[in-house]
């Protein structure tokens, strides 16, 4: 009984740590250059995952604003935008909701997955076509 007790309390770990790993502050990659652009921290508010811009790292854009974007985001400032909004986990991914390219103004459908510890998936939807980035975890 007693090695029942310790196989589910560390598997309940292991899934409480897993949980938690996508959190946290993150470096996105210029597509097209490959340089560093800017720091998203992902986080949670109401059981759901949200990521900010928090620093862009191009001091010539760092006033930038979302000017291709429609709505609410319309000349908003990119620093501090939230571009992913309304994520929710299941199993190893999060999915089911959306993530803004500032530099483009379009929204997409958005998956995040964790591929390593400091290697975040990112991927935009339209339809069946889907473009991929990898971010890295800022320590």
């Amino acid at each position: 009984m007693n090695k029942l007790l310790v196989i589910i309390a560390a598997l309940i770990t292991v899934q409480l740590s897993n949980a938690q790993d996508i959190l946290g502050k993150w470096r996105t990659i210029d597509d097209e250059t490959g340089e560093p652009k800017s720091i998203v921290n992902l986080y949670e508010k109401d059981g759901k995952l949200y990521g900010d811009i928090i620093e862009i790292l191009n001091p010539d854009k760092v006033n930038s604003v979302c000017s291709k974007c429609e709505g609410e985001l319309k000349d908003k400032p990119i620093m501090g935008m939230t571009i992913i909004n309304s994520m929710v986990k299941d199993d190893d991914i999060y999915e089911n909701g959306t993530i803004v390219n500032p530099s483009t103004g379009k929204t997409y459908k958005c998956r995040l997955k964790l591929e390593e510890a400091n290697k975040l998936q990112v991927r935009g939807y339209v339809a069946f076509f889907y473009k991929t980035q990898y971010w890295e975890r800022v320590k």
